[in-house]
């Protein structure tokens, strides 16, 4: 069995840094389970307007800041900032931006309503863990997303960071969660994600409006693994990656951190056949 030593995870949400639900908590307890099993980690959020900069202690990384990520003709900042959970001893990079993420809540306002540029913050937040991740020249074996905003990733490095040093040896995992949002992305979205590598005939799965599942479904299509991470997913999308024919590793009540730690080298395996078929042919 292959060993895999190195894993990225790429989060909506972790506690202490937001309001404690179930995807903050996972994300919280999941990369210290992998890290205490003698793995190196690396750990990427949003810098929500909900995330205390001073009681975290937050601090800009300027070596990694700095670039400026294009979303509809519009020049974004990327500012990068780090923070500490000293008990479990995991380091947290934040991806941050004044327009998308400062004074902001998360996927919703303090009305309860979404937030009508979700979509573009899903492109910004996707497209800034990858650049920042390269900066980094640390190379992944597994790169391991949580929550819709990630949703976007296995898509990019298949086709847009796919001859990437970075990424060229790492298998990506999506987990599935519980119903995340349920309005739908805006009409033009699939033309404001388009980038390099990326074909119209990609984003097929997609339909106008854009909603939950169907962004659940391209991930899917994109990952190289699937796994159930809560017990209240969607049963259309539980089907859809179990016809994928891809690993997938359903719910399990008991002891769900160590199943998923353990489900990586699974995947490792998997993933390293099927390359080494695509290089003999």
């Amino acid at each position: 069995m292959a060993k895999t030593d190195r894993v990225l995870f790429i989060t909506q949400e972790i506690t202490p840094y937001v309001p404690v639900s179930e995807m903050a908590d996972i994300c919280r307890n999941l990369p210290q389970t992998v890290q205490e099993n003698g793995r190196e980690i690396r750990v990427f959020m949003p810098k929500w307007g909900t995330v205390n900069e001073r009681r975290n202690q937050l601090h800009e990384v300027i070596r990694l800041s700095g670039m400026n990520i294009i979303i509809d003709d519009t020049d974004h900042p990327l500012i990068i900032k780090v923070a500490s959970i000293q008990s479990a001893r995991i380091q947290v990079y934040f991806i941050d931006n004044d327009d998308y993420f400062q004074n902001r809540l998360q996927l919703k306002d303090e009305e309860g309503n979404e937030y009508d540029d979700n979509d573009e913050r899903t492109i910004f937040y996707s497209r800034g863990v990858l650049e920042t991740v390269k900066k980094l020249r640390w190379k992944p074996d597994i790169i391991h997303c949580h929550g819709c905003i990630t949703s976007l990733i296995p898509l990019y490095l298949k086709k847009t960071y796919c001859d990437e040093p970075s990424y060229m040896e790492a298998a990506i995992v999506y987990s599935l969660y519980d119903r995340e949002f349920m309005q739908s992305f805006h009409e033009d979205f699939k033309e404001k994600m388009m980038l390099k590598g990326v074909a119209k005939e990609d984003l097929d799965i997609m339909n106008d409006p854009v909603d939950f599942i169907q962004v659940s479904k391209l991930a899917i299509d994109h990952a190289d693994a699937i796994v159930q991470q809560t017990a209240g997913v969607d049963p259309e999308l539980i089907e859809y990656a179990k016809k994928s024919g891809k690993p997938f590793l359903p719910y399990q009540e008991n002891d769900m951190m160590q199943a998923t730690s353990d489900f990586y080298d699974v995947i490792r395996d998997e993933w390293l056949k099927e390359r080494n078929k695509t290089n003999d042919r």
